[in-house]
Parts: C-alpha cells; structure tokens; sequence
C-alpha cells in the first residue's frame, strides 16, 4: 500500500516497465494532459458514463469541481495516469469517496493503476474520507479484479447499467 503521509507528498515508484514515476498532486499545467487521457478512454468506451466527443466542460464538471484533490503518476514530465477524490454525497454523505481513474492506453498493464488506487487509498483519510464508493464501474472492466484485490466489495449491480447487456457495479470499502 501507498506510504501517502501527507495531501502533498510525492512519491517516486518503480512501475514495472513503465519506469520511475511520480505519484502527486495534479496542477493546471497538467489538466490538458489529462483532458487528452480522459477524453481518448470516453472516446474508446473503456469507463465512465460520459457520451463522446468529450468537451472541456464535461471533463471540469468530472476531474475539476467539486474535486478535493486529482493526484497523478508522471513519467519524465509526462502524466500518465490520474485519479480524482471527491465527496460521492453532500451533506451527510460527504465523508465517504468518490474515485475515478485513468491510465493512458499506452501505458495499461504495467501495474500504474495498482500504484494510483492504493495511493488513494492513502490519501483518502488525509482528505477526510473513511471509505470510497465506484458509483458505475463497467460490468466488463478488467481494472475489477484489482479493485477487488485491493479490498471493495461489490455492493449493487444496475442492470443493464451502462448498455443492454452491460451491468453497472457499485463497489465500495472502507479506509484506514
């Protein structure tokens, strides 16, 4: 799991083939970058719920606000994967995650997911969350045999969710 001890810690990692990277907090100066990573997994039909062409509003409305933090892995200077926590609920709901991640296709397969989701699983009670929910995971995502590794367990089903025949999962664990 991720040695995450503050919001703003770095992390320099080995990623298999991929190389060092560097797990931290996301600036403007890497949204574009990010944008280009989100906007290719709407477009290829890989996750989330958001119809292509994919337009900078929409992109802001899901990694920009209201996000408490978007934590990426760069790779000599270029992000290659990234992830969001946010509230999944106001009010009362608010001390539970949301999370979403993205690994830049040429980059999948080469454990980058495994080292954002457990940095967020270290980040997560630093930002004020004691679990993290996946409201609309793909029935068809490989990346579920990781988020059950890592410790969610299912916790609903939509049927049919995503397309006729394509099931939504909702999955959800607590954090340390």
């Amino acid at each position: 799991m991720s040695d995450v001890d503050t919001l703003d810690h770095v992390s320099r990692v080995e990623a298999g083939d991929a190389g060092t990277v560097e797990i931290g907090l996301v600036g403007e100066a890497q949204m574009g970058q990010l944008f280009s990573i989100f906007s290719d997994v709407v477009a290829r039909g890989d996750g989330f719920p958001q119809q292509p062409p994919l337009t900078r509003s929409v992109f802001e409305d899901v990694w920009a606000s209201p996000v408490t933090l978007v934590a990426g892995a760069m790779r000599q200077g270029e992000l290659v994967g990234a992830y969001y926590l946010k509230p999944n609920l106001p009010g009362m709901g608010s001390h539970i995650a949301n999370a979403g991640y993205v690994v830049d296709r040429r980059y999948r397969g080469r454990g980058l997911g495994r080292l954002l989701v457990e940095d967020s699983i270290g980040r997560a009670p630093l930002a004020g969350f004691d679990a993290i929910q996946f409201n609309f995971v793909f029935g068809d995502n490989p990346a579920r045999a990781l988020y059950e590794d890592l410790g969610w367990q299912v916790v609903g089903k939509v049927p049919d969710g995503i397309a006729p025949g394509r099931d939504a999962i909702i999955y959800w664990r607590a954090v340390p």
